[in-house]
């Protein structure tokens, strides 16, 4: 027996057997190797939808968390959550003793800076005091001045009032606490601004949604009825936690009364996809070995003789984890989509199913 034929016979053991008495012959090249364990997915068609369906969450586009400009004990909240304010309406106020004090001393400041500055130039014109002098308690003065203004100001801000019509969403704080400057006190959704549905969507549907473009919009609270709706903000960086990018459609009541959480079902157009037919033929991306612009490379799995077959494709547009594939492959082709980095042309494969890699 020459040396060929035992290395035939070597080939055809470690594939599993022999094979039927009219099984094709194999080349040098399919018989020159171990089996590569490979996994492979179908070629498939898929239909690329002009629109997308989404799920979002109703809110007013402002929301104001407001706060008092200095800390306190808080006097009282004349508001719950749910409740309808108009602009100017007294919301929260504090304690006035400390502010009120704080501008009294201020006055005090001022009245002395300037009781002090008036000594001063009548002393100058004595010459019993110094230019220098004069000019100081000028400063001092009006250092003082600036004083009562601020204190002024921020007493205007032991209360709250409401900066626009809207409803209170929250509720931070109760009578008797002490809040530091700037603590949320009370959540405001300014219903004047208009509401707005915000939704998430994949980075393949959010690349193909336009600013302006027309939405319908269904909420369960209003079961049968479509509000129009317009996209108007689309995110210009993915979220980190979720990876979808936080689209926002613009949504008129129409007579309805809108709260903020109701759950709101979309429906968004999306524009065509240049270069993708309606039933695309496409293949995961981890299928491509080689890759040049719109030229790539993938091996096939030819099944009958378990050998991995070459084929030079042209590529579309990329969807989401898959890419279109325009020429080179038919569907159902059994592509290797896991392995294909060590093969070559002819080379003998055994493909993988699940977990099995023995």
């Amino acid at each position: 027996m020459n040396r060929t034929c035992l290395w035939t016979i070597l080939a055809t053991t470690l594939l599993g057997g022999c094979g039927s008495q009219d099984e094709p012959a194999r080349t040098p090249a399919e018989t020159t190797s171990l089996p590569a364990a490979v996994r492979a997915e179908p070629v498939a068609s898929v239909d690329v939808a002009h629109q997308t369906r989404a799920v979002g969450v109703l809110a007013p586009r402002e929301e104001v968390r407001l706060a008092f400009k200095v800390g306190g004990i808080v006097e009282g909240v004349h508001v719950d959550a749910g409740d309808v304010v108009r602009k100017g309406q007294l919301l929260a106020e504090l304690k006035r003793a400390e502010v009120d004090a704080a501008v009294a001393q201020a006055a005090e400041a001022v009245d002395k800076g300037r009781r002090d500055l008036e000594r001063a130039r009548r002393l100058r014109a004595d010459e019993v005091a110094t230019e220098e002098q004069v000019e100081n308690l000028a400063t001092a003065y009006n250092v003082a001045r600036a004083g009562l203004q601020t204190a002024r100001f921020n007493a205007q801000f032991a209360r709250i009032e409401a900066p626009a019509d809207g409803v209170v969403f929250e509720r931070l704080v109760e009578r008797g606490e002490t809040v530091q400057a700037g603590q949320p006190v009370i959540v405001l959704g300014a219903t004047g601004s208009g509401w707005v549905v915000r939704t998430g969507l994949a980075d393949r549907d959010a690349v193909r949604v336009e600013p302006g473009a027309a939405a319908e919009v269904t909420f369960d609270a209003y079961p049968g009825r479509v509000f129009p709706g317009k996209v108007t903000r689309i995110g210009a960086a993915a979220d980190r936690l979720t990876g979808t990018f936080e689209i926002e459609i613009e949504v008129a009541p129409d007579g309805a009364r809108f709260v903020r959480g109701l759950v709101a079902k979309l429906v968004l157009p999306l524009a065509e996809a240049p270069a993708i037919a309606a039933d695309a033929t496409v293949v995961p991306i981890s299928a491509l070995v080689e890759a040049d612009g719109s030229s790539a490379v993938v091996y096939v799995i030819d099944r009958q003789r378990n050998v991995a077959r070459r084929k030079d494709v042209q590529l579309g547009p990329i969807l989401g984890e898959q890419v279109v594939v325009t020429a080179g492959l038919n569907v159902g082709d059994p592509v290797v989509t896991e392995g294909a980095a060590w093969l070559t042309d002819g080379r003998s494969v055994r493909e993988v199913v699940g977990d099995d890699r023995g």
